[in-house]
């Protein structure tokens, strides 16, 4: 029987579609998938056992995501920050102390050498004493009456409370401190907690608390500590009061700002990298990466920023604040280098989430460092960076490293 020529043409389609789909089938033969996915992990985790530690479970199973971004943060530090003796700078934003974190995470971070100073709010200082001269907080309830709390003189941080006594106790410690003779002058902010440090941490031997504070830890370990902002919390207003009996400490915020960058210049004209752990934002993110900016705009030394920048935060970048900004953001002002941008990485995730596996992570991963001790080199490391300024810096308009022309300070003004 003869076959309808439009079958025959049918069945001929069907015979076309047919090699070609087994053809963009064979595709995926004809192309080793070992090079297109090379430069990526497969995703084919074993399920979490019950011995597991910190360590292992952020590198087997926070493999997408944010848990993903925090394992690229273990990552970052323990392969590229703290190798090869870099300094590491780790600001502090957040009520992280009165949380307990200074204790749990921040003290066994500074013995281990993993952090070489510290940018860190006023607040989180001044909570720090609590745990310092043994007071005692708690763990409540955020969904208490404020109103009753008030009435029985409870002081609640989200859900954190303790006693309205401990801020009194604490500004007593803090006055009776700086009425000291040491005191009575301007000093940095490293140098006033350095100084408030020792006398936390005689306390805490009186006590028998071992590893309590941050500040005896800071001043033990010779780790400088700065507040961006010193008159922004309680010790800020001890000392504001105590001005008023004539006391003669004053923070001299000029050291602060020349103090930091001479120590982001002494991990850079030494040959080692320069990191920023950012806990939080804010202030102290900015002051903590103004360093670069202060090295090579204001004293026109040719630097390129910092090596490497790791930040873990829960603010966007779209609202045009500081805490969101991005690293990319910061290798426009200069305060990151942009060759070492496909290192930095933000992770998206809650301090008080974060700072415990990567502490956990840091410690089972790298063996403790020898202590850098910066805060003892202080004078030493400014007098080096004030030499590079007044040998390069210059009044009027610098020359940058972007090669920016130099012009007068009449440029701009209209001629005739």
């Amino acid at each position: 029987m003869r076959l309808d020529p439009g079958f025959k043409s049918i069945k001929k389609k069907i015979v076309c579609y047919q090699l070609r789909f087994r053809n963009d089938f064979d595709m995926s033969k004809t192309v080793n998938p070992s090079k297109r996915f090379a430069a990526y992990p497969r995703l084919n985790p074993l399920g979490i056992g019950e011995n597991i530690s910190a360590a292992d479970l952020i590198d087997q199973t926070f493999l997408a995501y944010n848990g993903g971004r925090l394992r690229e943060a273990a990552h970052l530090l323990t392969e590229k920050m703290l190798p090869k003796d870099g300094f590491i700078g780790l600001s502090l934003t957040g009520a992280l102390t009165p949380a307990g974190l200074g204790k749990s995470c921040l003290i066994p971070l500074m013995k281990a050498g993993f952090v070489d100073w510290i940018v860190s709010t006023g607040a989180n200082l001044y909570h720090d004493i609590h745990y310092g001269l043994d007071m005692k907080l708690y763990a409540g309830s955020p969904f208490l009456n404020d109103v009753d709390l008030h009435r029985d003189g409870v002081i609640r941080i989200y859900d954190i409370l303790f006693d309205y006594n401990v801020l009194l106790d604490t500004d007593a410690f803090v006055r009776e401190v700086i009425g000291g003779p040491e005191f009575q002058r301007p000093m940095g902010t490293d140098e006033f907690h350095y100084l408030l440090g020792k006398y936390v941490a005689e306390r805490g031997k009186k006590l028998r608390l071992k590893d309590s504070s941050i500040l005896a830890t800071g001043y033990e370990c010779g780790i400088p500590i700065f507040t961006s902002s010193p008159g922004d919390s309680s010790i800020g207003m001890n000392v504001a009061a105590m001005a008023l009996r004539d006391s003669k400490l004053l923070f001299d915020v000029n050291r602060d700002v020349n103090q930091t960058a001479a120590i982001v210049y002494e991990a850079k004209s030494s040959g080692h990298k320069s990191s920023v752990f950012i806990l939080g934002g804010g202030s102290p993110k900015n002051f903590m990466l103004q360093t670069e900016p202060q090295i090579q705009e204001v004293m026109g030394i040719p630097e390129k920023g910092h090596d490497y920048f790791l930040q873990c935060t829960d603010a966007r970048p779209d609202t045009g604040g500081l805490s969101g900004a991005t690293p990319a953001e910061a290798v426009s002002w200069g305060k990151v280098d942009p060759d070492s941008l496909p290192d930095c990485v933000v992770a998206y995730v809650d301090s008080t989430i974060s700072l415990p596996l990567l502490t956990a992570y840091c410690l089972s991963r790298v063996k403790p460092r020898k202590l850098k001790r910066l805060y003892d080199r202080r004078d030493e490391t400014l007098d080096r960076v004030k030499a590079k300024y007044l040998k390069t810096g210059t009044v009027t308009k610098i020359k940058t490293s972007r090669k920016i022309a130099k012009r007068a300070s009449s440029v701009g003004l209209n001629k005739t």
